[in-house]
This record gives structure tokens, sequence and C-alpha cells, in this order.
């Protein structure tokens, strides 16, 4: 099996479907309630272990009843949770979401312990980074963790993967730890300053923060795909599907490229199967409650 440590965050989700994203001082009725569990890093960790990885989790939860439920569900998946702190000094963090129906979505989050998570903590796991073939962070938890997090994976060998969201108002300044960066489109353009309005412009985008350096990135372009820039340059299409909710797309985009990582696939395989992951996803409400099986994946012909 392959060998999967994520480190990142983990949340409580609050999924309105309303008819349309509100507006600015807009109030929007109608709409329908899901409550389930979230999170980037706890996403990606269940998308990896349900396409068949051992994984586990590094984070922080908060000492009450979310925090509780979120651990139960976590280890109900065969996630290992012996990393997962708990804080009593700060709630279980918090997403409120709403989706229209299209797919598209916005999102706010109250990250509560996730923000606690100390870089003494993520040091105190050395034996999880050791065990890892493909480490995964997420930038909802402290950056130094983050940094903590890809220095250990390198000393001990590890791939890493570092999808860049939400991105920090201050400097990134990791990327010559990251294996492969995985930014969206809107990302991308954050990070590089390069516009990304269309597909052609990825490239560009992908060439500034590879000089800035990542050793691949990876830019996801929603409907138009996925475009990787490295040592090879690739550009997969995305799997048309009939999308109901965009939330955790790039979160199983990101679980399936490292899973398959971690299988040894080629880069162009490897995005073909992330991305047949991220668009099954999109066919389903809610983030974990979407997630798809490998044998999902497999049929979709990934």
């Amino acid at each position: 099996m392959a060998r999967i440590l994520v480190v990142g965050s983990a949340n409580v989700d609050f999924t309105v479907a309303a008819p349309r994203l509100p507006g600015p001082g807009e109030t929007v009725t109608n709409g329908t309630l899901l409550v389930n569990h979230g999170g980037k890093g706890a996403n990606q960790a269940v998308a990896a272990r349900r396409l068949g990885a051992d994984v586990r989790l590094i984070g922080c939860l908060g000492r009450d009843a979310s925090g509780a439920a979120i651990r139960a569900a976590l280890a109900g998946e065969g996630i290992g949770v012996d990393g997962v702190d708990e804080t009593t000094t700060a709630a279980t963090g918090t997403a409120l979401i709403v989706v229209d129906p299209e797919g598209e979505n916005q999102i706010a989050v109250a990250p509560g312990a996730n923000r606690t998570l100390t870089v003494e903590y993520v040091r105190g796991r050395v034996a999880d980074f050791a065990w890892a073939e493909v480490v995964v962070c997420q930038l909802e938890i402290p950056l130094p963790c983050v940094a903590a997090a890809l220095t250990l994976a390198r000393e001990h060998g590890a791939t890493t993967v570092l999808n860049p969201a939400p991105v920090p108002a201050s400097p990134l300044d990791v990327l010559s730890l990251v294996d492969y960066l995985t930014p969206n489109a809107t990302e991308a353009e954050r990070l590089s300053g390069v516009p990304v309005r269309e597909p052609a412009n990825a490239g560009a985008a992908a060439r500034k923060l590879r000089d800035a350096g990542a050793r691949t990135v990876i830019v996801t372009l929603g409907k138009d795909g996925a475009f990787a820039y490295g040592v090879e340059t690739e550009h997969v299409l995305a799997f048309p599907v009939q999308a109901v909710d965009t939330t955790a797309a790039g979160d199983a985009f990101n679980a399936g490229l490292a899973v398959a990582l971690a299988e040894g696939r080629p880069l162009r395989e490897a995005l073909t199967f992330a991305s047949a992951t991220a668009a099954l996803t999109c066919t389903r409400r809610g983030a974990q409650a979407s997630l798809p099986t490998r044998e999902e994946v497999a049929r979709l012909g990934a």
C-alpha cells in the first residue's frame, strides 16, 4: 500500500445549497443545509484512504463534541489518528459554505484549533515522516508547521506535495522544499503575479513558480484540466461530469496525485488519476461525503 502522511487541517462544515450565491450584503433564502466533516488536511487524508493508501494525519482538533466526532470518523475510515492533537484553548475548526446549482461555492473558515498546531508537536512526530513515502501539506495550519513538515519529509526521503491554499498574506518561502506544488488558477496567479485567465497562461505562471524553487508545478484549471511544468510538461483534460458541488474537488485531486506518485506512476498517468478523483467528487454534495473510492475512479477510466 502507498504510505501517505497528511499534515493539515480538520473542520466541521456547514454547507447550504442555495438557488444562487449571494452578493455583498445580500441574503439568499430557500437553501438546504448539510453538516459534514471537512478541512483540507482531513479531506485529503480521507480521499487518499478511499483510494487504497495507508494514511496517517497530523493536525489539531478542539476538545469538544465536533472534534470527537471528527476523530472517530477519521479512525472509522482506517486513518491513523495518533498524530491528531487536541486543545482546550480553541474550538474545532469550522467552515461555512454556500453552493449554487452549478456547483460553484463560497467558503469562509474559522480555523480554531488548526491554528494552535505547533512546530514542536510536528517535529515530535518524526517517526511518521520516516514511515511516509509522500507527505502532503496545505496552508490551513501555521506556516512554520508547514515548513517543519516539509523539512522533515525531505530529511527522510519522502516526496513532498504542497497544496498552497489558502494563499497566505506573508511570503511563501518554502518552495525549495516542494517536489509538487498544486495551485489552482487563482492561487497560481496570486503566487506568481502572472494572470491565469486561460490554460495558455498556466505555463507562464508555472514556470515562474518553478523558478522560485518548486520542482514541478501543477496548475489545476477546473473544467480545463490540469497543466504540469517541471522536468516534464503535461496538460491533461478534465473528465466531463455534471457538477453538483465542487467542494473538496481540489483536495481529491491532491490525494489522487499523492497516491499515484507513491505507487510510482508516470506523471501523466498520475495527473489523469488525480483528475478522475476530482471529477467524481464534483458529482456529489459535501466534502468528505463526496470523495470517491478507488473502484469508482477505475470505472471512470483512470
